[in-house]
């Protein structure tokens, strides 16, 4: 509705959108309030309509993993370059579990005078997936963690934190939980996620428990929650462009085909790029770049299905 509001105070007629990763949450969002004022918009990065907080997590731990597989098999195919983290794609992730357990009984140093953590330094691995240019930071980090310094893994980590290097911290963290606890219904015991633990170890030994244990940002919250999951439908809305990657780990990329399906027949238009990442556009991927722009700045919206690589 605020976004609806700037359309009537920019005196549009139509709301032309760029939403990513939770921006197509809420793009879904407003077209199923406002179909009629969507223009040209499209989604990147889509967050599943249809999952609750639960299954959004368990997705994430699924989606993290994958990058972490995709990362260690890129550091050891070059056979004419040594890999620095391990030999083969399972010593690599083998060695990141062991510095993770051995980091859990001793922190090592990281930005003097803090200590790098178990937490601190799976934030830092995570926050490396998030972009293919990450890559060689996260080789980096972990190759200096391995000899007892986590400066690396610590900048990593605080830049997921929006930590600053005078140790202030930006909004980031604290408006998205705020956000996501009056979005979303269910709240979560601690028993309910010990019961789970199982079955978030199994999509991810290294971020399943991470994962997990994240679902109880919202345990007593005093506002509730408006919903299980998002409705997108949004029968008589424009065409949107939406866009999965498929090596997406924060917003895997079968959300996107249920975003196509929960917006309606006739408004969900899919295009896939085969990458990895948060988020297509930034790739800098020509095919992608040219439906999305192709899109918004002239209008011509892509074929169904189109596939970039």
């Amino acid at each position: 509705r605020d976004m609806d509001l700037m359309r009537q105070v920019l005196g549009d007629r139509k709301l032309h959108y760029f939403g990513i990763s939770y921006g197509t949450e809420l793009g879904g969002v407003y077209a199923h309030l406002f179909p009629g004022h969507v223009g040209r918009a499209v989604l990147d990065a889509v967050v599943d309509p249809t999952q609750d907080p639960e299954q959004g997590a368990l997705g994430q731990a699924e989606g993290f993993q994958l990058a972490l597989d995709n990362f260690a098999k890129d550091c050891t195919s070059d056979e004419t370059t040594e890999c620095p983290i391990g030999d083969t794609e399972q010593d690599v992730k083998a060695r990141i579990a062991k510095l993770l357990a051995d980091l859990e009984k001793k922190p090592i140093p990281g930005i003097f005078p803090r200590r790098l953590t178990e937490t601190q330094a799976t934030n830092g691995i995570a926050q490396s997936l998030y972009s293919k240019d990450f890559w060689e930071y996260l080789t980096e980090g972990l190759e200096q963690a391995y000899d007892g310094d986590g400066k690396v893994l610590m900048l990593l980590s605080d830049s997921l934190n929006g930590r600053s290097e005078n140790g202030e911290y930006s909004n980031l963290l604290a408006a998205n939980t705020a956000i996501s606890c009056s979005d979303a219904k269910p709240r979560y015991t601690t028993d309910y996620v010990q019961r789970k633990l199982p079955e978030f170890r199994a999509a991810s030994a290294l971020f399943g428990p991470f994962m997990a244990w994240g679902m109880l940002s919202c345990t007593d919250w005093a506002v509730p929650g408006a919903a299980d999951h998002p409705d997108v439908s949004a029968r008589g809305s424009a065409p949107i462009l939406v866009v999965g990657n498929t090596g997406d780990p924060a917003t895997p990329y079968e959300g996107a085909r249920k975003m196509v399906d929960a917006l309606g027949k006739g408004v969900g238009v899919e295009l896939t790029y085969k990458g990895q990442g948060h988020g297509s556009y930034d790739s800098k991927n020509k095919c992608v770049q040219s439906a999305v722009n192709g899109y918004l700045l002239d209008g011509k919206v892509p074929k169904a299905g189109v596939v970039c690589s």
